[in-house]
């Protein structure tokens, strides 16, 4: 899988949830490992955020990202629409400190990104791949979210509130080219009985009955009711039953979970990688969410390169007898086993350490360790194997080692360890001479990591 881009800008305007300004934001296409970016077009020097867990400042009633004094908030709307179209790079410009919030709802930002398409782009897309059982809970409100790994991303939600109106409801998405049509047009909500106190902290001042489904669950006097409405500057409304009190009915009858599943993909978006794994969240909201984000961030910053899922039941796409065909290697100095995944700009190679190895009979007798040096050649020889794959009758070539860099060493490699080596191009090729970064791991943990470059020579 490529990442992909917007095919073109497109603009949407309206009110601000928060702040009732009218604003404008405009979404452009962006370059290869972009992510996601907001810049604050009104202010000085015009300052970009990176949509990131770790630039996250707020989540009170929405997602707020700051650097230094600029911030955005309620981005999780437009970030769930740009993340479930499989967008991974778009700079998003805006003029106030918030996002419009439109109807409540993802379907503009979606149906915009339908409009212009998308535009596939050369670099790869890097995942972050669920591999255990993730927890996060709040004490406080109970809220907790687990993450289960899973070939797709997918994603259940279930909430709680105590009102008769909105008990329990559940919601599912099981698909995401199901979005546009099953979560994006759902609103956001709230509950009558909180709009005076939001509107005291300065909040909702763009809130109206077109933009959020108001949930009427407990007995005002007709005469309060009223002077909320005057507070928020919409026409005086009589309600005497409780329920939902919108100008435009429900869409859905879980419509309330389905906007808080579109909260928690927007939120997840933060982590800056498209997710594979199911996410299981119990009354979530951006606090929980965001806590998430900010965990598999850490872990994304501590270590970049994530370990390639290695399944050894799945047939290779390069056997050993496919590997000798490709390198002129043979015993004792051939050192990759098999090729299990390949790209245009990296490869995946396995080498299965044995104590037969004839190295270990000299390092050490007492205590086997595979040599450094051999596990930078396997490395190269994986390297090797990405560069052939870019020429004709590949067999005809081979490559040679011109310069090693930056090299380290972390941990011991021992007999019975698997070590799965991913290598990639640093640059692009150029008159035969590859730039490669090569990363070797057992299991989740770095053990050798180097950049090195090769050069590919036609055969005499």
């Amino acid at each position: 899988m490529k990442q992909q881009t917007l095919g073109g800008e497109f603009t949407v305007k309206g009110k601000g949830l928060h702040t009732g300004l009218e604003i404008e934001a405009t979404f452009y296409p962006a370059p290869e490992n972009h992510g996601y970016k907001f810049q604050r077009v009104d202010l000085p020097d015009q300052p970009i955020i990176d949509a990131l867990a770790e630039n996250v400042i707020e989540t009170g009633r929405g997602t707020v990202i700051a650097k230094g004094d600029a911030k955005v908030s309620t981005i999780e709307h437009a970030l769930a629409a740009l993340y479930a179209a499989g967008v991974d790079n778009c700079l998003i410009k805006v003029d106030a400190p918030e996002v419009p919030i439109l109807d409540g709802s993802a379907i503009v930002f979606a149906n915009e990104i339908a409009r212009v398409g998308l535009k596939e782009q050369q670099a790869d897309k890097n995942y972050y791949v669920v591999k255990h059982k993730i927890e996060v809970r709040d004490e406080q409100t109970g809220a907790h979210l687990t993450v289960l790994p899973d070939s797709e991303f997918s994603i259940d939600v279930m909430v709680g509130y105590d009102s008769p109106v909105l008990a329990n409801q559940f919601a599912r998405l099981e698909n995401v080219a199901d979005f546009t049509q099953e979560i994006a047009p759902c609103r956001t909500f709230v509950f009558v009985r909180e709009v005076e106190m939001l509107l005291q902290a300065n909040l909702i001042k763009g809130g109206d009955l077109d933009n959020a489904i108001v949930i009427y669950d407990r007995k005002l006097p007709q005469e309060q009711l009223d002077h909320i409405a005057d507070l928020m500057g919409v026409p005086h409304k009589e309600v005497a039953d409780f329920g939902y009190i919108n100008n435009r009915p429900l869409q859905f009858d879980n419509e309330p979970a389905r906007h808080k599943l579109l909260d928690v993909m927007g939120d997840v978006a933060l982590i800056g990688r498209p997710l594979k794994g199911r996410i299981i969240a119990c009354r979530p909201g951006h606090k929980i969410n965001t806590t998430f984000a900010k965990q598999i961030r850490k872990e994304i910053v501590r270590q970049e390169l994530q370990a390639p899922t290695y399944n050894p039941s799945v047939a290779p796409l390069m056997d050993i007898n496919a590997i000798r065909a490709h390198l002129p290697h043979r015993y004792p100095m051939l050192l990759v086993d098999k090729v299990i995944e390949k790209g245009d700009s990296y490869i995946v190679g396995v080498k299965n350490v044995t104590a037969n190895e004839p190295f270990f009979q000299g390092h050490f007798p007492q205590e086997p360790v595979m040599p450094g040096v051999l596990m930078v050649e396997a490395m190269a020889q994986t390297g090797g194997l990405l560069v052939l794959g870019t020429v004709d009758e590949p067999e005809k070539y081979s490559t040679y080692f011109m310069k090693i860099d930056n090299v380290k060493f972390r941990q011991k490699v021992v007999p019975g360890d698997t070590l799965l080596f991913h290598v990639s191009f640093i640059s692009p090729l150029r008159r035969g001479c590859a730039l490669m970064k090569g990363v070797a791991f057992v299991g989740d943990k770095v053990v050798c990591e180097c950049e090195f470059m090769a050069q590919i020579i036609k055969n005499k």
